[in-house]
């Protein structure tokens, strides 16, 4: 069993908290703000151009902190079986 984000972009509004929250993204320094560090194979998810974007979906743990924190619900966790 694995999990999938699925982000809606047309409710995102930037604002990076779950970026900020993810325990992944979390251990790379630079994550502050949403924009993350340079090195983005080892990020979840990354703000571009004002929107939650999913970069490595792989290395989601299934926590559910993004979705937690996101003021709009603009990010889904969908169990794969």
């Amino acid at each position: 069993m694995f999990y999938k984000l699925e982000v809606y972009p047309e409710r995102c509004h930037g604002c990076g908290n779950c970026v900020i929250v993810c325990p992944v993204n979390a251990k790379e320094s630079g994550v502050f703000g949403g924009k993350g560090p340079e090195d983005e194979s080892k990020m979840v998810t990354k703000i571009i151009n004002g929107v939650v974007t999913i970069l490595n979906g792989n290395l989601c743990r299934g926590c559910g902190a993004c979705i937690e924190v996101c003021p709009v619900d603009a990010i889904k966790l969908v169990i794969v079986k």
